[in-house]
């Protein structure tokens, strides 16, 4: 085996201090973490190797690693360190920074992590969408549309804010979002492939990737956690919140050429529309899931970073916003209505326009990381 310079990077090292790794220096390498890690493969045990690296500041090493997304936070680690230190706040710390590095522009990686970016990020799509509104008249002159409400709407949702444009506006920024986000993962994918150069693929690609989804869509690894069983409900409900949510939505923006709307689509929906009932089901969930991860903090007493929740509030806004809009609609309180209503497509804005660079992009990243863990090999053997 060839002897390896290490080039220490400081600046990382203290960048991985300052996101909420703070307790780095307190590991002394005794392993305890990766022995009581339910989650740690026997071939490729992690955190103790991950602990090693960000001491040593290891930048390049760890960023390519899929391992440091192999773990969901659980916590056990935590509780049986003898120094008191938190491999997973670590491991979190080196996430956001992976996210960063990969995130693309850069610029927006480095924005959402930082506090004071939050009211320009904030009146991004606040001028966005007004602008939009700004636009609707002379677009619908020039395209035209008619602005009228169909008769078989009882009570319009708003003229404000008509359909068309909503979802041409929606469906342009996710574009540019998903493809961020793809740029993103590619680069994480090519850095692992780099890393372990010369090394045979354990399983075939399409297979890894059944099995990734499977425990993505079980939720397996945060079942196994034994310290903080509240973050797989939290998780699960938030996880498949937002499928059913996003599910409605995907129905809707289709409408008009979607063969299984037999009668076309009457927007808004009654209450007892099935599409409606999964909707609010969907919102229950993500409001329900967010309050559990606020509680599990507060009572865990670990507080996270700035990064963390601006992820979680933004979530939670969108769900409040969202049936607060509702209510008042089903009210006939028109003004409030319209101005929650506003409230709400700013949030939306803000989870889809920014998932690449907030905590939101886990749910990318860590797909990648465990389809790789499946294909190199790294996830047989689990304790």
């Amino acid at each position: 085996m060839k002897d390896k310079i290490i080039k220490p990077d400081l600046g990382f090292i203290k960048e991985i201090i300052a996101g909420g790794g703070e307790s780095l220096k307190k590991c002394y390498q005794c392993a305890t973490c990766s022995v009581r890690c339910s989650l740690s493969p026997d071939n490729e045990p992690f955190p103790r190797k991950e602990m090693i690296k960000a001491q040593w500041g290891m930048k390049k090493e760890l960023l390519a690693s899929p391992d440091i997304w192999l773990c969901h936070q659980c916590g056990d680690c935590t509780t049986y360190c003898p120094r008191g230190a938190k491999p997973g706040e670590v491991l979190s710390a080196i996430r956001r920074l992976a996210i960063s590095h990969y995130g693309f522009p850069g610029f927006l990686s480095r924005w959402i992590g930082k506090p004071k970016f939050l009211p320009f990020l904030l009146f991004i799509p606040a001028l966005f969408l007004g602008l939009a509104i700004l636009v609707k008249k002379p677009l619908f002159d020039k395209l035209g549309i008619e602005s009228s409400v169909s008769q078989k709407i009882i009570f319009a949702s708003t003229t404000i804010f008509p359909h068309w444009l909503l979802n041409s506006f929606f469906a342009f920024f996710s574009c540019l979002a998903f493809l961020s986000i793809i740029i993103g993962t590619i680069r994480f994918w090519s850095a692992m492939k780099a890393q372990d150069k010369g090394t045979s693929p354990a399983k075939s690609l399409v297979k890894s990737l059944i099995l990734a989804l499977k425990r993505i869509i079980t939720h397996e690894d945060f079942s196994q956690c034994t310290t903080n069983k509240w973050r797989f409900l939290a998780h699960s409900l938030v996880f498949f919140g937002f499928i059913g949510l996003s599910f409605v939505s995907i129905w809707v923006i289709t409408s008009s050429f979607n063969p299984l709307f037999q009668k076309g689509l009457v927007y808004p929906f009654n209450l007892l529309n099935p599409l409606k009932i999964m909707a609010n089901l969907g919102g229950v969930a993500i409001v329900v899931g967010c309050l559990l991860m606020i509680w599990n903090r507060l009572k865990q007493k670990n507080i996270g970073t700035y990064f963390d929740w601006f992820f979680i509030l933004v979530l939670l806004a969108v769900g409040l916003s969202g049936f607060a809009t509702e209510i008042f609609h089903y009210a006939r309180v028109d003004t409030l209505k319209v101005i929650v209503y506003f409230i709400h497509l700013v949030f939306v804005f803000i989870l889809l326009m920014y998932l690449p660079y907030s905590k939101f992009a886990h749910l990318f990243y860590r797909a990648i990381a465990l389809i790789y863990a499946e294909y190199s090999g790294r996830s047989n053997e689990t304790k």
